[in-house]
């Protein structure tokens, strides 16, 4: 299986080598220091073996709205996941993958108890969670799931974003294509499997005449109501642009998100209508990324580098637009997955399950030769984790 994080992956990499160096490092923020190791308790937590044993594409939404407090809940998101059941280290016949499934979780601390991985099931088979109601003809297009948030600033309906995909037969380079974005829309108080949920087409997030973009790969509340610390009212979505990879942002009041007409995008000077004027925040991001308050007036952009290069980057900024500062290399992945075949990417940060003054950040693990390499390393396909504690000069 090739997966999403290498849509235009191969294409970009001649422009990362000269765009970027995957190590570049600066003292320009003298005030703020950090140090970074692994968590493996969160890691673990993913390591399982019977139902749900893999899966990517993790996002956190609490269920409180508060992007900061899972003590009522949290709904993490996966894209492609694996169920079947793993025996004495041997993955059993039957196995199957699933476009897109959810985990409840019911504690603040990693824990199995409090763990429930859910699958749509179709009689004792295993079906994706959702499906887009725009198809095309053959209605054979799916979904991977993007970031999202429960909006406590209005009337705590769940939000988040759906990539329609489609595969294609005989593609000379990648074997799918994404279609654009759905804005997915669940009702407070609706159960899993979430039948009244809702689905709009997100109608610029489309080629604009610069190169594809796709939104709903970040998003920041910065809300009072979602904790943040210097609230503006609005939500902050974040898209990915063409080959280069480039990071847009548009902004929504939270009290009117699902207007579309009320949507504005980051034109480098302000807030512009037009989707078009939206200016690169940075540049070889990844599939999925975050931006974060970490204090001080201070926010980190975190990714990968170029989406499956194994370098974890943050850029710092002073608005969650940015500008953003030079690149800042977290951690090298290549420290931790050193099988052959095996490829990391789309990393990003989750507030929400991290502590203050840190911040908890997953990363995905996939291979080159998914169907082959899965029988022999079969819980290969599940996020690691790290985390970066911050401190600041006084």
């Amino acid at each position: 299986m090739i997966s999403k994080q290498l849509r235009n992956t191969l294409l970009g990499l001649s422009i990362l080598a000269v765009s970027c160096s995957p190590t570049e490092e600066s003292a320009d923020q003298p005030e703020l220091t950090y140090t970074v190791e692994r968590v493996p308790e969160w890691t673990n937590l993913f390591q399982r073996e019977e139902g749900w044993f893999g899966g990517d594409g993790i996002f956190v939404i609490p269920h409180s709205g508060n992007d900061k407090d899972i003590s009522q809940g949290a709904t993490f998101l996966f894209s492609d996941t694996m169920f079947g059941s793993i025996v004495n280290g041997e993955l059993q016949e039957g196995f199957s993958m699933v476009h897109n499934s959810v985990m409840e979780y019911s504690g603040e601390s990693p824990s199995e108890t409090a763990a429930s991985f859910r699958v749509r099931m179709e009689g004792d088979k295993p079906v994706s969670l959702m499906e887009p109601e725009h198809q095309g003809e053959e209605g054979k297009d799916y979904y991977w799931y993007g970031d999202g948030f429960v909006n406590a600033a209005s009337d705590s309906t769940m939000y988040f974003f759906g990539h329609r995909i489609r595969d294609i037969k005989d593609a000379a380079l990648f074997p799918f294509v994404e279609l654009g974005t759905d804005l997915i829309s669940i009702p407070r108080g609706t159960e899993f499997p979430y039948e009244e949920a809702r689905q709009a087409v997100i109608p610029f997030s489309e080629d604009n005449g610069m190169g594809s973009t796709s939104y709903g790969v970040g998003v920041f509340e910065n809300t009072k109501e979602a904790g943040a610390m210097t609230p503006d009212g609005y939500i902050y979505v974040y898209g990915l642009r063409g080959i280069t990879k480039e990071l847009v942002s548009a902004r929504v009041p939270a009290t009117s998100f699902e207007n579309f007409e009320s949507w504005k995008f980051f034109d480098g000077n302000g807030w512009s209508e037009n989707p078009q004027s939206a200016v690169a925040l940075a540049d070889s991001v990844s599939n999925e990324m975050s931006v974060s308050e970490i204090g001080n007036g201070k926010y980190a952009l975190i990714y990968q580098l170029g989406g499956i290069l194994p370098n974890i980057m943050m850029q710092v900024g002073d608005s969650p637009a940015g500008p953003f500062g030079p690149r800042l290399q977290l951690w090298d992945t290549r420290k931790d997955i050193t099988e052959e075949g095996l490829f990391t990417y789309n990393a990003k940060a989750h507030p929400a399950i991290s502590k203050e003054g840190e911040l908890l950040i997953s990363y995905n693990v996939n291979s080159s030769d998914f169907f082959n390499q899965v029988l022999e390393i079969p819980q290969l396909y599940r996020p690691r984790f790290i985390k970066v504690k911050f401190q600041f000069a006084k």
